[in-house]
């Protein structure tokens, strides 16, 4: 960590909203007007609508991510986390990945923590659960599916080929509904080279509590994809939760019972705990409470946006809509970046800050390859709907687009081309997780009883 005199504007999250937000200030910046350091346990940020993507294989994991440091050659990149700040002192407390934790001052902050998987206190579901909020989540769940499929054909036991073939998913929104459909994808595709497995000998779940799926398109949308979902054999259960998954034993409250081995949970999220010890004026859910121009209620050098704030929605309210607020996507995060690093910068400066103000544009909704849907707003009354290939091509093209930098968008388009022309990849590396597994039981002392007995039978055999 370097030492400066300027003033420090500190960054807490590496995310979206953090990466965007830095490189708008420090593009805004004159010479030496301030040092803008980042703070993220991660070195890289991950953009998590391709995720789904990630885990069927559709694109690298390395192009689904961006290093910061590589992006923010001009800021000050430290991997660690903030575990607390003193707003009094101006000060927060750094804790690194190596070392003991250290105060770092500072004079103006942006809070870009995003948010975390909300869970409940379901039995089984911490042992048993892979999220979908990170790229190792969705590289561990690829090569997990991959594995399944290999137990499946090795084994006699028609329990545990039941077990390792049935995919249970909780969650019916975004990433729920694309990563089912992604992952019955793959899937589908990893069975023609099982001789014993086929697509019938798979059970696929999806579990919501809500009374449809994809709330975000449109109730029709929302439909289509929820029959589009089932004729294709997922089994989708509404008004539905899970009680508890002990050992992979899936026991919804509808009375339906299953054994699974991949429970994919995907139940939505909610604003990093971490808020709660950083001494921020929070909403009834957690969010820090931001005013329309990002600033932190009560304060004049804090800002905050995307998932981690409550922000209100002003083009909705100019719609009649009292109460609204930003919901967390990455349409509303992208945009408000640009705005708080504008508004950073007018706040040093001591000039008027502006009001975020977007209305939504719509949205979009991969279910694997050739299907989609999509909803595009046009004005208050006009909205387009599409749905299947049409509306993947939008998918593709929006998020191809909306990725940071020119070197990752050409990546992913890159390995969308490729995927014309060369067959999916169904190989599982599954031994990445525990890379020293098989060096450790090469290189461990012989116990002394068991080296004694290889001795005699080497003297037996000599005699």
């Amino acid at each position: 960590m370097s030492t400066t005199e300027r003033p420090r504007i500190l960054v807490v999250g590496g995310g979206y909203v953090g990466l965007y937000a830095a490189r708008r200030i420090l593009k805004k910046m004159r010479y030496g007007e301030a040092t803008v350091t980042v703070v993220d346990p991660r070195s890289y940020m991950t953009y998590q609508p391709f995720l789904p993507e990630a885990a069927a294989g559709s694109i690298s994991p390395r192009h689904v991510v961006v290093p910061l440091r590589r992006v923010l050659p001009k800021a000050e990149v430290l991997t660690g986390r903030v575990s607390g700040i003193d707003q009094d002192r101006k000060v927060a407390t750094v804790t690194p990945l190596v070392g003991d934790a250290y105060e770092l001052p500072f004079d103006y902050l942006v809070i870009a923590l995003g948010a975390v998987s909300r869970t409940f206190p379901i039995p089984g579901l911490a042992e048993q659960g892979i999220g979908m909020k990170g790229v190792e989540e969705a590289i561990g769940l690829r090569n997990h599916v991959l594995e399944q499929l290999d137990k499946a054909d090795s084994t006699t036991d028609e329990d545990v080929r039941r077990k390792a073939l049935t995919f249970v998913f909780v969650g019916g929104g975004f990433a729920g509904a694309e990563t089912v459909g992604e992952v019955e994808d793959l899937a589908r595709d990893a069975a023609k080279y099982y001789p014993s497995i086929s697509r019938e000998d798979m059970r696929f779940v999806l579990v919501d509590v809500a009374d449809k799926i994809l709330p975000e398109v449109g109730p029709e949308l929302g439909k289509w994809g929820l029959e589009h979902l089932q004729k294709r054999g997922v089994e989708v259960y509404l008004k539905t939760g899970m009680d508890s998954c002990v050992d992979g034993h899936v026991v919804l409250n509808n009375g339906l019972e299953v054994d699974s081995s991949t429970i994919v949970w995907t139940a939505g999220v909610k604003p990093n705990p971490a808020l709660s010890r950083f001494g921020l004026p929070l909403g009834p859910r957690g969010h820090v409470d931001t005013q329309a121009t990002l600033q932190v209620s009560g304060t004049d050098y804090a800002w905050a946006a995307g998932d981690n704030a409550q922000i209100p929605d002003l083009a909705a309210r100019a719609a009649g809509v009292e109460n609204a607020w930003c919901p967390p996507n990455a349409q509303h995060a992208l945009r408000q970046a640009k705005v708080l690093g504008d508004n950073v910068i007018s706040g040093m400066r001591g000039f008027p800050q502006a009001d975020y103000k977007h209305a939504n544009k719509g949205a979009v909704a991969g279910l694997g390859l050739h299907k989609g849907v999509a909803m595009i707003v046009l004005g208050k009354k006009t909205r387009i709907r599409l749905r299947g290939r049409l509306a993947w091509y939008m998918h593709r093209a929006y998020h191809g687009l909306a990725v940071p930098t020119w070197n990752r968008k050409i990546r992913v388009f890159a390995d969308w081309t490729l995927g014309m022309f060369l067959k999916r990849e169904v190989v599982s590396l599954g031994a990445m997780e525990n890379p020293r597994e098989e060096f450790y039981e090469a290189a461990r002392p012989v116990p002394p009883a068991v080296e004694a007995d290889d001795t005699a039978r080497q003297k037996a055999r000599a005699s």
